[in-house]
């Protein structure tokens, strides 16, 4: 899949992609408040690691010099580029934000949403 990142400076890439992680961080803890589902979340700098009840993990993590987005999790890794205000796995065109679902969803063992701020 050919995608067509939208062009971002440096100081661009790293708002839109810190938006990203808060983003992740604020729902993990509304997940927790409101009892859905116990999902720890370990943020150094550019890397949050998703820690699951089973503890399995998924790792959001910023790669600047390639102004991406990489999620790692049971089901493989995958690498987001910014397109048209969406960051799109640059392989199958699917958003982040459905495919960090899916995989929560997957490794808790019951539907976790992660909508797109």
């Amino acid at each position: 899949m050919m995608l067509d990142p939208t062009p971002l400076s440096d100081s661009e890439y790293h708002a839109k992609a810190g938006a990203v992680l808060a983003s992740i961080e604020a729902r993990i803890d509304e997940l927790l408040q409101d009892d859905v589902v116990d999902i720890d979340g370990s943020r150094t700098g550019g890397l949050l690691e998703l820690t699951l009840p089973n503890g399995s993990k998924i790792v959001i993590n910023t790669q600047p010099p390639l102004h991406e987005i990489w999620l790692a999790a049971r089901s493989g890794g995958y690498h987001y580029k910014y397109v048209d205000g969406r960051w799109l796995d640059t392989k199958s065109g699917r958003d982040f934000f459905e495919v960090l679902s899916e995989c929560a969803s997957e490794q808790a063992g019951r539907l976790v949403n992660f909508p797109a701020p």
